[in-house]
């Protein structure tokens, strides 16, 4: 077996160190994880972490862009599927309650120390950006500013889930932006199979998320929280 280039080493080092930091987040939060625990469940010592890293929270905010832009890609590889939009969330709320809970420990940690907001500001406008260019895509005017709104809609739903799955189900975030974008029946009998079809094009959710759908082929993306 060939020898690893230098290259090649140091980036299998750093997603060692991520795939053990995203285990420990998850199961100690943050702030509860310490760069020793990571480095020692990653088979490594501290220095290794410096090597790639300047600090935890620079740890926390790269998983967190991470599944961000791959949440993106996986809602726009749906092409506009509304069945399996939905499925797509439903899956990904079994794993919602550790993303959510970096997310909110992020926003936590940037509330407390301004100098760590642009990191995690940078995720928000990727995720926004994705929605507004699906958005843009389908001919929806205000662009922009409706990726804000849907955006932010998906947090508390997400949010509004986790607090009462029975009541909020996983996918609901489809059902809400297909209200707002004008997309549901006017009897208002929620649609799983068969979506009205209409000139601007539907949305779907992400992580942690993500939403993309058309009829027409254009993808409206919802980079989510999860």
């Amino acid at each position: 077996m060939a020898r690893l280039t230098r290259a090649e080493n140091r980036a299998l080092t750093k997603e060692r160190l991520l795939d053990a930091a995203a285990g420990l987040f998850a199961e100690r939060g943050v702030n509860g994880t310490s760069l020793e625990q990571i480095a020692e469940r990653a088979g490594y010592t501290r220095g290794a972490i410096y090597s790639n890293f300047p600090d935890k929270n620079a740890i926390a905010h790269e998983l967190l862009l991470r599944r961000t832009h791959r949440e993106a890609e996986e809602v726009r590889a749906l092409g506009g599927d509304f069945d399996a939009l939905r499925r797509w969330n439903r899956d990904r709320a079994e794993h919602l309650p550790a993303w959510m809970a970096l997310r909110l420990e992020l926003v936590l940690h940037a509330l407390r120390d301004p100098g760590s907001r642009p990191p995690l500001a940078e995720r928000e406008t990727f995720a926004r950006s994705t929605i507004a260019e699906g958005l843009a895509a389908g001919g929806t005017a205000d662009a922009d500013f409706l990726a804000l709104i849907i955006h932010a809609l998906e947090d508390g739903l997400l949010i509004q889930h986790l607090l009462n799955p029975d009541a909020v189900p996983a996918d609901i975030v489809v059902d809400a932006v297909e209200h707002l974008l004008g997309r549901r029946r006017a009897t208002g009998v929620r649609e799983t199979a068969t979506p009205t079809r209409h000139s601007t094009p539907p949305s779907t959710a992400t992580t942690p998320g993500t939403s993309s759908g058309s009829s027409h082929n254009s993808s409206t993306t919802i980079a989510g929280t999860e």
